[in-house]
């Protein structure tokens, strides 16, 4: 009987676990969502677009700390590991991250037409703190502390939201947003680095050939993610691109609604024998979440394109359920790619990469006379990725 009690409370510590970290996840998307909206209402359009770009930038660079968090995660989950040599590890990949953007800050006020260079210096300065936190989320989460890794996932939200939000209240520009992202993502590093002990850093092996190969693999996915939106922004006429964008929405949707799943599984994923039983289950999972926004797009159609982007897309057709398979075959191959990583198989890389090259040269020479034609290459690619990592895993269990 007692069995049967631990059994069932393990259950619904898991299933606990699995809404916190959803509810955390989604408060994020929905406060950047709002500081983008906030934005445009507050800015003048070349502001705002200054702003935008610069967040696009800062998105790109805290895929180390994706990473980070991946490999830190890892190590804990199959060994307890000491925190003050994983906190020097993650300091030392800060200050890398930190200063290679301090190098690039003249390139992007080139590239971005930047008024002045110190935008560029304050998201610098910010993504060392934010890879940082990529350090704090693995080790709550190799460690199996969801709730707190919760937590934290909504004090990062707020924090960067928040203090963006400020800033840009305060200031009125781009500058001033990101100097308060800036000071509220060093907050959240406070909270963080309290909440997993205080740790002193210690001296330990510099282990750059992990976080290296998971923060490729993890920019790959990121790519892909977006790469399509990109695509059709260049080859697609502005009024259709615009109809894409909003497209675009639901595959963010479909990507994002199952993230709670791969943040409880990459723990289990460390041990070889879990990770071979779990897996199934975890894809299965994610098909069963996405499948419902699968339907709904079936079922509404281009009707969900006026309700989310009011009623001067009441005329489109462009049918949406393309976009919401696209995410959920991109859903599908994040779990596959952390079962990759945590097996150590340097092939997944290879792939990833590869179908950034051929998505990209599908759409921008042959397949981009319209909307549908790039969305279909997108989920193509995408669900080929997908049938590729699955099979690497299938041979993999065959040795």
């Amino acid at each position: 009987m007692s069995v049967d009690v631990e059994v069932e409370e393990a259950r619904t510590d898991k299933r606990v676990a699995a809404i916190l970290v959803s509810l955390a996840l989604a408060a994020n998307n929905a406060g950047a969502y709002a500081l983008s909206i906030v934005a445009a209402r507050l800015l003048a359009p070349s502001a705002f677009g200054e702003l935008s770009s610069l967040l696009a930038v800062l998105v790109i660079g805290v895929v180390p700390a994706m990473g980070l968090q991946t490999v830190v995660a890892l190590r804990v989950a199959r060994k307890p590991q000491d925190s003050g040599t994983l906190l020097a590890l993650g300091l030392t990949t800060s200050a890398i991250v930190a200063t290679i953007g301090l190098l690039l800050a003249p390139v992007l006020v080139f590239v971005l037409h930047l008024d002045s260079v110190v935008p560029a210096l304050l998201l610098a300065v910010t993504l060392g703190p934010l890879t940082l936190l990529g350090l704090f989320h693995g080790l709550l989460q190799g460690s199996g502390r969801f709730a707190l890794l919760a937590g934290l996932m909504a004090l990062e939200g707020a924090g960067k939201v928040g203090g963006s939000l400020i800033g840009l209240l305060i200031g009125g520009d781009a500058t001033g947003a990101l100097a308060g992202t800036a000071i509220g993502s060093y907050l959240v590093i406070l909270c963080g680095w309290v909440l997993c002990g205080r740790q002193r850093p210690r001296k330990a092996g510099w282990h750059a050939g992990e976080v290296l190969h998971a923060a490729q693999a993890m920019l790959a996915l990121v790519l892909l993610v977006n790469l399509d939106l990109v695509l059709a922004r260049h080859t697609l006429p502005a009024t259709e691109a615009g109809e894409y964008a909003l497209g675009a929405i639901v595959t963010k949707i479909a990507y994002w609604l199952p993230q709670a799943v791969g943040v409880l599984v990459l723990p289990r994923f460390a041990n070889g024998d879990d990770r071979r039983r779990i897996l199934p289950a975890a894809l299965a999972v994610c098909a069963a979440l996405d499948a419902f926004v699968l339907f709904v797009s079936l079922v509404f159609g281009s009707r969900l394109l006026s309700f989310i982007g009011g009623s001067g897309y009441a005329a489109s057709t462009m049918p949406v359920w393309p976009f919401a398979l696209a995410g959920s075959m991109l859903a599908l191959v994040q779990i596959l790619l952390f079962s990759r990583l945590a097996a150590g198989d340097r092939r997944v890389t290879v792939l990833m990469w590869t179908t950034v090259v051929v998505e990209t040269v599908l759409v921008t020479a042959w397949l981009h006379s319209s909307a549908v034609q790039v969305v279909t290459v997108a989920a193509c690619c995408a669900g080929g990725l997908a049938l590729s990592g699955a099979v690497l895993e299938w041979r993999s269990r065959r040795k």
